[in-house]
């Protein structure tokens, strides 16, 4: 089982500027991608693939200073593309006079292969689309509730604890948020880890509570 991640590069400026090259040549980005994708979960299970272009800029030591997306497809993909961009700052080489205003857009191409995704019709993959989007609501209704629990309501957990029954929010689901974080973290994505580290503090649970304080203080 396995998933192909590929990428092309193209640049929102005026043609016959000097390129941006990555440090280790033509084929360094895609093979960077490669190694350091963590495909999501739920669109692995769900076999949601698809481009998701994200834009960014450079600054004169080809490091990333800015990033966004400019066409996605699923928040967690969305925020994986971001991620991995983010991941390759400091890798590109720029010539020498390059304007650092001038936005680099990636198209970021997810394609999964081996996970049975052949048989999956577009409407079975439009509605898990459908249901992940409804169950990010609610995910987001249990981060601010913990978030502001001094002002909760008496018996408001209850509610809580249920919508994380639902959600299928466990122990293992909270161990394998925390074993990803830890991923992240030797790739020396060190924003990314602690946004694991965070979501799982923000389910109530203080299970990442030693990772915070040792990677994201």
């Amino acid at each position: 089982m396995k998933y192909l991640f590929t990428i092309c590069l193209f640049f929102c400026c005026s043609l016959g500027m000097a390129q941006v090259q990555f440090k280790s040549g033509k084929s360094g980005f895609t093979n960077f991608l490669r190694d350091n994708t963590i495909y999501p979960q739920f669109s692995k299970d769900n076999c949601i693939q698809g481009t998701v272009n994200v834009s960014f800029k450079l600054d004169e030591k080809g490091k990333v200073y800015f990033s966004k997306i400019s066409k996605g497809i699923l928040s967690e993909l969305d925020e994986e593309a971001l991620r991995l961009v983010r991941l390759s700052s400091g890798k590109w080489q720029v010539p020498a006079g390059y304007d650092t205003t001038v936005s680099i857009v990636a198209p970021v191409n997810f394609r999964l292969s081996g996970y049975n995704c052949e048989g999956k019709s577009n409407e079975e993959i439009q509605e898990a689309i459908r249901n992940y989007q409804a169950e990010e609501g609610l995910t987001n209704s249990v981060i601010n509730f913990y978030k502001n629990i001094d002002q909760a309501k008496p018996g408001q957990e209850i509610q809580i604890m249920a919508i994380k029954s639902q959600l299928g929010i466990d122990d293992e689901y909270l161990d394998d948020r925390i074993k990803m974080g830890l991923k992240k973290i030797k790739q020396g994505d060190k924003q990314g880890a602690c946004e694991d580290f965070l979501f799982v503090k923000y389910m109530g649970s203080k299970k990442a509570d030693d990772y915070l304080v040792k990677y994201c203080k």
